[in-house]
């Protein structure tokens, strides 16, 4: 029987928020230092959860009954807690206590977990088999890498589509844009026919990662050990800076958060077109907007017509930890592999499935809900391997800096071409602060 998960808004809230807590600096240790501790494949494994991933792992212990699996609920590090990277340090202290395997709501984490002399992530690549990694949508376990290795495994992707109301486009009789010159152009005259409509928000603190990462905005562009490059001021980010400000001074591009009380109840049912993540199908529109079914539809990301290539950014997607310090690597292992990978945790599960074959399986089962105004299955498929790569984890939050210097100066009346400088110099200070050797442009 397959788990059907019941996923709260609050809980897919916080996977969205995906910044990081800001770690010690530390270097990360080679995957070829890895040494497991003494083994026994005897002993019971301890997972950490957040209370929405609990139910899977309840489901991985009665699917298999011989398992020895304690299963203890926190906060899953949901809204910018730091707990597990605090009890971690706690346990290097004492040098016991850490969990076999542990959930996160956000990636960002493996910036703390894989660096240390003997970091608490493990490398995954030493305990699960290549067939399993290889099966993960390309791209979607490069967030979890540093170095060569790769030190988590992804549950769910968040990556960017174009969501758009089919009705409201039909009734107004526009066409569903494919580049990011269709999109403003319709912004503008959206504006002036029928004003009020939105095509957007600017106000969410995700949005970079919605439209500069899809832009290929060299924010932070991490190489080497803890090198990062910092360049606001690149026609990559600049281009998409311009649209936006272009469609906030026309009025289509809101300045605030998606979930702000007065969106839902005052902008909600004018939002045209808004580019955004795969789950703002179910838990935006669908549980927080209440937009009728039959009207959301989803189209591929845009892309700049000069570019070669189509890319788009993601907002969020939780991960799985395997701990260094594991006794029991092959359950611990046995346990990560089939909560990720297989269809009775995955397919009806709240997001899109980080695995290919869960994915397709899980797109069948939102066809079925009869929600969507058509199939976002290709759509969906497409965007989770057109991720840009060049937007690096990093052990700062991208979300927070923008929360705090880019949204406030919007609702000034700012420009966002007007807080580059600013920004940028926000973000050059957090990574420097953190022991990043950052180079700006």
């Amino acid at each position: 029987m397959r788990l059907r998960i019941a996923i709260a808004i609050g809980a897919v809230l916080t996977v969205a928020a995906c910044g990081s807590a800001d770690p010690e600096p530390q270097q990360s240790a080679a995957a070829s230092d890895f040494k497991p501790v003494a083994q026994d494949e005897s002993s019971e494994i301890t997972v950490w959860a957040d209370a929405t991933r609990v139910p899977v792992v309840e489901a991985y212990r009665k699917a298999h009954p011989d398992a020895k699996v304690k299963v203890v609920t926190y906060s899953g590090n949901a809204n910018g807690a730091t707990d597990l990277q605090t009890k971690v340090q706690l346990f290097d202290r004492t040098n016991s206590g850490w969990p076999d395997v542990a959930f996160s709501t956000t990636y960002a984490e493996t910036a703390w977990a894989a660096y240390g002399k003997n970091p608490y992530a493990a490398p995954v690549e030493k305990v699960l088999d290549a067939s399993t990694l290889d099966g993960f949508a390309k791209g979607a376990l490069e967030p979890c890498k540093v170095g060569d290795s790769t030190y988590c495994v992804r549950n769910d992707l968040a990556q960017g589509v174009l969501w758009y109301n089919k009705t409201l486009l039909d009734r107004f009789g526009y066409q569903v844009p494919t580049t990011w010159e269709e999109y403003q152009a319709l912004g503008e005259k959206v504006a002036k026919e029928h004003p009020g409509y939105l095509v957007g928000t600017a106000g969410d603190p995700w949005a970079p990662e919605i439209y500069l990462w899809a832009s290929q905005c060299p924010a932070s562009s991490v190489s080497g050990e803890k090198n990062v490059t910092i360049n606001l001021q690149d026609p990559k980010c600049t281009r998409m800076v311009s649209m936006l400000d272009t469609l906030i001074k026309a009025g289509s591009m809101s300045k605030s958060s998606v979930f702000d009380a007065g969106f839902i109840k005052d902008q909600a049912a004018k939002v045209l077109m808004m580019p955004g993540p795969s789950w703002y199908g179910q838990t935006l529109f669908n549980a927080t907007f209440k937009t009728p079914k039959s009207q959301i539809a989803a189209a591929a990301p845009l892309k700049f017509s000069d570019d070669a290539e189509t890319f788009t950014g993601n907002v969020g997607g939780g991960v799985w930890y395997i701990s260094s310090h594991s006794k029991n690597l092959k359950a611990s292992g046995d346990l990560v592999k089939w909560v990720t990978t297989s269809n009775d945790a995955q397919a009806t599960a709240g997001t899109y499935p980080a695995y290919s074959e869960a994915a397709t399986a899980w797109l069948a089962n939102q066809k079925s809900t009869g929600y969507f105004a058509g199939d976002v299955g290709p759509a969906f498929t497409a965007a989770a391997e057109q991720v840009w790569p060049g937007w690096s984890t990093t052990q700062y939050s991208h979300e927070a800096i923008y929360a705090s210097t880019v949204v406030p100066a919007l609702n000034q009346g700012k420009t966002i071409e007007s807080t580059l400088g600013e920004w940028q110099t926000a973000i050059a200070n957090k990574a420097t602060s953190l022991g990043y050797q950052v180079t700006e442009k």
